[in-house]
């Protein structure tokens, strides 16, 4: 499975972004699919998921502001973001799992929220 995001840059503080988050090959099998994101010195974070049985879950600082969905048909999941704030800059990765493969990780995306 090979992921492709799409939808970062930048954007004032209260403001809305989507992220997107395309994939190809064999991404009919993906089962449980995330976003995480990286801030400059740290390790990633899990902003949102979609376990295999569809039940979602959000880091506490995202939650009421982010939601997480996928679109089969697209073979695509996204990420909606809405009431930006400073501190949710960063870089962000969408991830899925394949069973008998292992998982997957895109190349990444900047997100910068201006105050």
């Amino acid at each position: 499975v090979q992921l492709v995001e799409s939808g970062g840059g930048l954007v004032q503080a209260g403001g809305s972004l989507r992220l997107s988050c395309a994939a190809s090959g064999s991404s009919s099998n993906i089962n449980a699919i995330a976003w995480h994101r990286q801030f400059p010195g740290n390790q990633r974070e899990l902003v949102a998921g979609i376990s295999t049985i569809g039940r979602t879950n959000y880091a506490d600082s995202v939650k009421g502001r982010f939601t997480i969905s996928r679109d089969n048909a697209k073979n695509t999941m996204y990420l909606q973001m809405s009431s930006l704030k400073p501190e949710d800059t960063a870089v962000y990765y969408c991830f899925a799992a394949v069973p008998g493969e292992g998982s997957a990780w895109g190349q990444g995306i900047q997100v910068t929220v201006s105050s």
